[in-house]
């Protein structure tokens, strides 16, 4: 049986997560962990098929059909519950297509929908109890995460996480916002938004963040080191929020610093990172930032030095991703043990 066969086994709830876990680290103990891994062990998947897309788009228009119809019964006296009767069809519908028919694509929809309709009710009902600009936003993004959680531990959906984060990073950056730290949003200077120096509350915020959404990664990751089943995608999802965070403010705060070499040395470090972990998203998060670092070596070169920047970046990502698993096998075995070394992807041969 290969990888594929066990999630989908996982997935249509035959073996649980824990069982095809244990069965992948027999046949990997009997056959050698490395050799009986695909050279590709990042799996991910949007949808399993083109009966998802047609679903998920019959589902957005029925959503909208629905909502407007509720508008038009209810009237305008009722349209702060309309987001609130959305959200609950969402969840309705979510007990067959994401629990019954494991959808991916349709799970999805129907998560943005009731974290959407949740969060127009939250901030509509919060906006008409007169309080401060600040309050309603640490309300209604705050109220938006703990429905989102919420509809994680309800249906188990890894993408929730990442609308979930979203929801708490809104809850942050409310608590943190102030004229001061987002004057370069008038200047239309969006970079020093992540510049530590320029802006220390928005960009210290960013950063915890950004840390705080890579410890949760990192512990589903662990738990699901050969990515069989949901803790691996909920990982994803949870490194996809952190990587911007943590690469933008760590980046833009030595490239306006004047350290384009402490940038270099921090891209390097970042790219390790990447591949200690087995998460491309963060060298993915770094590649505007390793073509300005190429741009600095390279030079002007009569106005064509772009050129060149464009063709060492793209030979750079190829041969990365082309030779990810015999590098990251090097790596992996030249670095000393460290505390969750063993609960990392499996690493092995490197020919």
């Amino acid at each position: 049986m290969t990888p594929e066969d066990l999630r989908a086994a996982v997935a249509a709830g035959i073996v649980t997560e824990a069982q095809a876990a244990s069965l992948n680290a027999l046949a990997n103990s009997r056959a050698g962990r490395r050799a009986a891994l695909p050279a590709e062990d990042e799996p991910f998947e949007f949808f399993r098929g083109f009966s998802e897309i047609f679903i998920s788009i019959g589902l957005v228009i029925l959503l909208t059909g629905a909502t407007s119809l509720l508008t038009v019964i209810g009237g305008f006296t009722l349209l702060t519950l309309v987001p609130l009767a959305t959200a609950g069809i969402a969840w309705w519908w979510a007990g067959y297509f994401t629990l019954r028919r494991r959808m991916t694509l349709p799970s999805m929809v129907l998560a943005s929908a009731y974290g959407i309709g949740i969060g127009i009710f939250a901030f509509t009902v919060l906006a008409r109890a007169e309080l401060d600009e600040r309050a309603i936003a640490i309300g209604g993004f705050g109220l938006s995460a703990l429905a989102m959680l919420l509809w994680y531990r309800r249906f188990r959906l890894p993408f929730s996480a990442f609308l979930a984060g979203a929801a708490i990073l809104g809850v942050i950056y409310s608590l943190t916002a102030s004229a001061a730290n987002l004057a370069p949003v008038a200047t239309g200077n969006y970079r020093l938004l992540f510049d530590l120096s320029a802006s220390p509350a928005f960009a210290t915020a960013t950063l915890l963040f950004g840390i705080g959404a890579f410890m949760v990664g990192m512990w589903f990751d662990t738990r699901d080191p050969h990515r069989l089943g949901r803790h691996a995608a909920t990982a994803f999802w949870c490194h996809l929020l952190a990587a911007p965070a943590l690469v933008n403010t760590v980046a833009v705060t030595l490239l306006n610093g004047g350290g384009t070499g402490f940038l270099a040395i921090a891209l390097v470090l970042i790219t390790l990172l990447a591949l200690v972990i087995d998460r491309r998203s963060f060298l993915t998060a770094a590649i505007v930032y390793i073509a300005i670092v190429l741009s600095w070596l390279t030079g002007d070169g009569d106005g064509t030095g772009w050129i060149f920047v464009i063709l060492i970046l793209g030979a750079f990502i190829t041969a990365i991703g082309t030779w990810w698993v015999q590098l990251r096998g090097l790596i992996m075995q030249k670095l000393p043990e460290f505390p969750g070394k063993a609960s990392l992807p499996p690493y092995g041969s490197t020919e």
